[in-house]
């Protein structure tokens, strides 16, 4: 049986249909997942992602990208390779690519997570012969709690922050991360105030008519005043850094699945850890790759050589792929 997908230095590649999914290196046709810049990167002739995604991609890699994009479910043909995309519920526009050809389903799951959080769209489980799944927390210590658990613990430490005459700083990456905060968090506060990367984000987003919160860019101009009572939300690259000194006294709390960690947190100098992730943790994994069915299961970024390993051991065919995904900058500044 001739593989559908093969792994190859620009990516992976599918022969039949002359295109590759998520290229590390420019190829003339890409398939992209989502748009983090692990994933989505520069210098492809064109890109194909969700109808969500285009903006996105237009914002990170030009206006002038020759991209098209597709809703989810409904389905291109390529040489007589059909291709569609699927929510992965990883971030906004996000999708798990599915690959049909000669009877042989693939499913090329890109970054994902199974708790639906309101934003992102509810993960579509897939049924297919081989799924190439990340592995970006796969450790059984990686369990998330519920998101709604996670979003009283932050609401309950903006209060005492308040108590205690300090203003609230929250660290999430900007693309994924801070719209699942205002979107969630979007009663908790008065006003939200901004870094201009999720700003810029943030404006796509609005004339594409996500419900997402009012909020403001901070600049050096804005009133010392408006720091009081509002929660501000910033990249991971400014922690502990100058940029931050004008909101003190501040109290600052990182949100990254590798929070999990006891001690994480104080390599942020940070005040409070919240283990909130946009990526599956051991067990949804796990359940994830039962559901599908596949008979062989391919093991990218991560704890990959942890997960191919105990799928192995429980009788199912796996085997660890090294790709030149995970670099998307929640994870590498954690």
């Amino acid at each position: 049986m001739e593989s559908v997908l093969t792994f190859t230095e620009r990516g992976i590649y599918c022969p039949a249909g002359d295109f590759y999914i998520d290229p590390w290196k420019p190829v003339p046709r890409a398939v992209i997942t989502h748009a983090h810049s692990d994933h989505a990167r520069w210098g492809n002739q064109h890109y194909l992602c969700t109808k969500d995604s285009v903006p996105l991609l237009q914002l990170r890699l030009g206006k002038d990208i020759s991209a098209q994009g597709l809703p989810y479910g409904e389905t291109l043909h390529f040489n007589g390779v059909t291709v569609s995309f699927h929510p992965a519920g990883h971030m906004i526009g996000s999708a798990q690519v599915k690959i049909m050809h000669q009877g042989q389903t693939w499913v090329v799951s890109g970054d994902y997570k199974t708790e639906n959080d309101g934003i992102s769209g509810a993960f579509e489980p897939l049924k297919c012969q081989v799924f190439i799944t990340e592995s970006t927390f796969g450790l059984p210590i990686y369990h998330w709690k519920p998101q709604a658990a996670i979003m009283d613990d932050i609401r309950l430490w903006i209060h005492e922050n308040e108590q205690s005459g300090k203003n609230s700083i929250l660290v999430a990456y900007s693309l994924g991360k801070a719209q699942r905060l205002l979107y969630n968090l979007r009663n908790a506060v008065p006003r939200f105030l901004v870094h201009g990367a999720i700003y810029n984000a943030h404006e796509v987003l609005l004339r594409q008519n996500w419900p997402l919160p009012p909020v403001e860019l901070i600049t050096p101009d804005t009133p010392k005043e408006h720091f009081r009572g509002s929660l501000i939300i910033a990249p991971p690259s400014t922690a502990d850094s100058a940029w931050m000194r004008r909101f003190s006294p501040y109290s600052l709390g990182v949100c990254s699945g590798w929070m999990q960690v006891r001690g994480n947190a104080r390599r942020y100098n940070a005040d409070a850890g919240f283990a909130i992730s946009d990526h599956a943790d051991w067990r949804g994994l796990l359940q994830t790759i039962r559901y599908t069915g596949a008979e062989k299961v391919f093991v990218t970024h991560g704890f990959s050589s942890v997960l191919a390993r105990y799928l192995q051991e429980n009788g199912l065919q796996a085997e660890e792929v090294k790709t030149a995904f995970g670099n998307e900058e929640e994870e590498t500044t954690a």
